[in-house]
């Protein structure tokens, strides 16, 4: 069995880092897959999420053994979304390998368990982490290094 990259990042990526970021994040997981990953796990929120799951489906086509699974907070994960983001949201879903729910119900705290469950038996965590201040991507990140996962943040590469 392969290694397994879980992603977290933010929601809002300024417009001019968008292809930047896309670029540097499909070179870094080109070089895991070369490294042995075949498990892809992302969170499923807009932003950073998406964009994983697009280099991921993206470079399926070159590496079909590569899998894309999709850990999500609960069924309602987009109640207020555009309808263009709800759309591309069940198209990633319905081409991913896997998807799961932590939980049948939104509560608070459910987007930390989504979070702890995509870093639980991972090896490396792909980050976008503009800021150590709080917020998902910090908490995830932390967990990350705290169970010992090997930590790439793209913002670094971008600075």
């Amino acid at each position: 069995m392969g290694l397994t990259v879980c992603f977290t990042g933010h929601r809002q990526i300024p417009e001019e880092e968008y292809q930047p970021l896309f670029d540097a994040l499909q070179d870094v997981v080109k070089q895991k897959i070369q490294e042995g990953a075949t498990v892809f796990r992302t969170g499923g929120a807009m932003g950073f999420d998406t964009m994983a799951a697009l280099a991921v489906l993206s470079l399926r086509k070159h590496f079909p053994k590569i899998r894309l699974e999709l850990i999500l907070p609960c069924p309602t994960q987009t109640r207020g979304w555009s309808p263009s983001d709800e759309v591309l949201y069940e198209q990633i879903k319905a081409q991913a390998d896997s998807f799961r729910y932590v939980s049948t119900g939104y509560y608070q705290g459910v987007l930390q368990q989504r979070n702890r469950a995509l870093v639980e038996g991972a090896d490396i965590c792909i980050a976008y982490l503009k800021s150590s201040h709080g917020g998902g991507t910090a908490y995830t990140a932390a967990l990350a290094l705290k169970n010992q996962l090997e930590l790439i943040n793209l913002a670094d590469i971008l600075d």
